[in-house]
């Protein structure tokens, strides 16, 4: 029995929004930062993680931390130690514009991508679709 194409529109749209909930950001859940205080200086415990899931160096992610934190930080093992009281909101709001930024494609918004040096310039190359954008954060 042949179908409306009312319903056969319909089908269609639910595998469109279906597909497009599947999209590449959403697949890129980042862990809520554990961070503790000693003293003058936060410690960042869960910091490994982060640029495992972000197919990131940890010394490149953490000198953004330390820049946009305008303070200095160091790695020690799997936790980055930054002087000064940090919040875990504010990790948390930097890491979700360094993925947006720097880890994001800027077509297709895939968290497949990588970064080429290409004279002085840094280049994000998406690997699901092959776009080659100027990377804003390296």
């Amino acid at each position: 029995m042949p179908r409306s194409y009312d319903e056969l529109l319909s089908r269609a749209r639910e595998g469109l929004v279906q597909e497009s909930s599947k999209s590449g950001a959403l697949r890129l859940e980042l862990p809520v930062p554990d961070v503790i205080w000693v003293g003058n200086k936060t410690i960042f415990r869960n910091y490994s993680e982060f640029p495992k899931r972000l197919r990131r160096e940890p010394s490149r992610v953490l000198m953004y931390l330390a820049k946009e934190l305008a303070t200095a930080a160091s790695l020690d093992g799997e936790r980055a130690i930054f002087i000064g009281r940090k919040d875990r909101e504010s990790f948390t709001q930097l890491l979700q514009r360094y993925m947006k930024d720097g880890v994001l494609c800027a077509v297709c918004g895939s968290p497949d991508t990588h970064l080429e040096k290409e004279k002085r310039m840094w280049f994000m190359v998406c690997e699901a679709f092959g776009a080659r954008s100027v990377a804003k954060v390296v």
